[in-house]
């Protein structure tokens, strides 16, 4: 009988964290498990359009808006993740993993709040496993200059990143049972084997 885990793939950018959610969901759909596959920001029909506004390059937010439109799109996700939760396998590109390390480690927005409104609109939703990609400076350099197109949360300074990424390993040594990390510097195909092995146990 297949586990109806919820498993969040976190990273900073350019860990290959998207290329392993598509592969998952790729191995899911081979092996008939059901799943849903969403993406913070973003997923739902109206958390996409706040995705839009939060990404465009053309915004200038204060950290403080930045937070509130990130928790508003997850907010109109959650009934998504609700009406699914026990249901089926859902599998989510960046969750509130993602909040805490990019807006309270990287930008310093003050971490109690984030936690509040975090426990509030998850209530009894409960992530059961959370894949944590990193990657060297050098790399994720390399693989922003090989996209064509660069979104605002792409183009910060390897100071930024570094906290980030930092904020990351903290929240993972708090719950190491839960998380398994995935150095990104790595050849990908390696990478694969592990998550996909990993997968096995969980659905």
């Amino acid at each position: 009988m297949s586990k109806k885990s919820i498993i969040v793939f976190e990273g900073i950018e350019g860990t290959g964290k998207s290329h392993h959610i598509n592969n998952v969901a790729k191995y899911l759909k081979k092996n008939n498990k059901k799943f849903i596959q969403i993406r913070e920001p973003g997923g739902s029909k109206n958390a996409e359009k706040i995705r839009k506004l939060i990404l465009s390059n053309k915004s200038t937010f204060n950290n403080h808006t930045d937070l509130l439109l990130y928790l508003s799109a997850r907010s109109e996700n959650i009934e998504l993740i609700k009406k699914n939760n026990g249901k089926k396998i859902i599998l989510i590109d960046r969750f509130t993993d993602s909040t805490i390390a990019y807006q309270h480690y990287g930008m310093g927005v003050n971490l109690k709040f984030i936690k509040n409104i975090n426990d509030f609109l998850l209530k009894d939703i409960n992530i059961n496993f959370t894949f944590l990609c990193t990657v060297n400076q050098k790399n994720m350099k390399n693989r922003l200059l090989s996209r064509k197109n660069l979104n605002r949360y792409d183009q910060f300074n390897s100071n930024f990143y570094d906290k980030v990424q930092k904020g990351f390993l903290k929240i993972l040594r708090r719950n190491p049972k839960k998380y398994m990390k995935i150095d990104s510097n790595l050849p990908i195909e390696f990478n694969d084997e592990i998550v996909l092995s990993k997968i096995d146990d969980l659905t």
